[in-house]
């Protein structure tokens, strides 16, 4: 197939980014004719950037007439779109639609229906919009503490989801857990035109290493992550010793408070992640709000790691309890060190854990499941696009 793959970038890279790198070098190593296309969050310069930016979210004439000119010269099977926010806005899906080229749409966060993606505030799950009025996201200023910032987001929301122009402009949508599919229908996307595919990694087959010693935190160091729930947990596990690779806001406060055993790398490359996660016994994820599908979670199971998470949103239904790791209450500190101690105190059970978490990435989560997953979803926005 000949296929383009539009990402807009954010200015801190993250784990989206690095999932729309793999499906694309997947592709290609496939034998596909794959075009990656890329704009980015750091072209946007001065006041001037972002009063365009901010006019044109919710549709920009000069994207549509790029994108009209792009599908001109490559003449693509289909176009795959992740993230558009801000720049390539939904102008590119009407364009391609236009043109009778399939639109295939990976969500990879909730920004169609909360202006902060995340379904969070405060510290707190909020679905305000997505039951209620989107107006919710001016009055509490949602997107960057914003309010005008919020009410364009709105603007590019109404028109894509209320006016329907998105929804009829994508041929079909991707998923990467179940509870986001059922939150997406919430939203008002029909549940027929929702598919599922998790993220991926590629690993090939490794002989297991012997449980480590510790448990491992990778992630942001920010509130929503539940890393003060972490520490505070942490200060009744002496025995435990803690890696926390990453760095945030809340960094040099949380390692202040942290007791002995837990030591902060901070930002780390991907090599120094790998050899962290063979060296643990777990991985912790203390989210207090809807997680989409971290990359962080993926690598542990391809590595045999446990994991260790929040019983909420879709981390529930990717870690299974008892199979593949254990939950705890989200923003509980007491059950987050029960868990985890009951985790260390069971090495059989733990080592049950690590065949059983190498079992389930590759029948789930493997790159051969990901290209099958990813075909016969293009394959299928072809039949629906030609049947229209």
């Amino acid at each position: 197939m000949r296929i383009i793959i539009l990402h807009n970038y954010y200015q801190q890279a993250g784990g989206e980014d690095a999932v729309v790198g793999n499906e694309a070098m997947m592709l290609r190593n496939a034998g596909h004719d794959v075009e990656m296309v890329t704009v980015s969050n750091g072209d946007i310069n001065g006041i001037g950037d972002k009063l365009r930016t901010a006019f044109c979210v919710a549709h920009s004439s000069a994207r549509y007439a790029w994108m009209k000119a792009l599908l001109s010269r490559f003449r693509p099977d289909i176009v795959h779109v992740h993230n558009f926010f801000p720049l390539l806005t939904p102008a590119v899906h009407q364009a391609a639609h236009e043109m009778g080229v399939p639109v295939v749409q990976t969500l990879h966060n909730f920004r169609l229906f909360c202006a902060k993606a995340t379904f969070e505030r405060d510290g707190r799950i909020c679905e305000l919009c997505l039951h209620g009025s989107r107006v919710n996201a001016v009055r509490f200023g949602c997107y960057r503490n914003s309010r005008i910032g919020s009410l364009a987001l709105v603007a590019m929301q109404r028109r894509a989801i209320d006016r329907g122009l998105l929804i009829g402009n994508v041929d079909l949508f991707i998923a990467l857990t179940k509870f986001a599919q059922k939150k997406y229908y919430e939203g008002g996307i029909p549940l027929e035109k929702i598919a599922l595919k998790p993220n991926f990694v590629d690993s090939p087959s490794v002989t297991l290493p012997e449980i480590g010693k510790g448990a491992l935190y990778v992630g942001r160091i920010s509130e929503e992550k539940g890393v003060g729930v972490l520490i505070e947990a942490w200060k009744s596990l002496p025995d435990i010793p803690l890696t926390i690779a990453g760095d945030g806001p809340l960094r040099r406060e949380l390692e202040a408070r942290a007791p002995a055993n837990v030591n902060f790398l901070g930002r780390i490359d991907a090599d120094h992640v790998a050899k962290e996660m063979r060296n643990a016994a777990i991985l912790v994820i203390p989210s207090i709000w809807y997680e989409g599908f971290p990359m962080t979670l993926v690598e542990a199971f391809s590595n045999g790691l446990p994991v260790v998470a929040s019983r909420i949103g879709s981390l529930t239904e990717i870690v299974e309890h008892g199979v593949t790791g254990a939950h705890c209450l989200p923003g509980n500190a007491g059950s987050l060190a029960e868990t985890v101690r009951q985790m260390f105190e069971r090495p059989d059970a733990l080592a049950a854990m690590r065949r059983s978490v190498r079992r389930v990435f590759e029948e789930q989560y493997s790159k051969e499941q990901n290209l099958r997953m990813i075909e016969d979803i293009y394959k299928t926005a072809i039949k629906r696009s030609r049947a229209l």
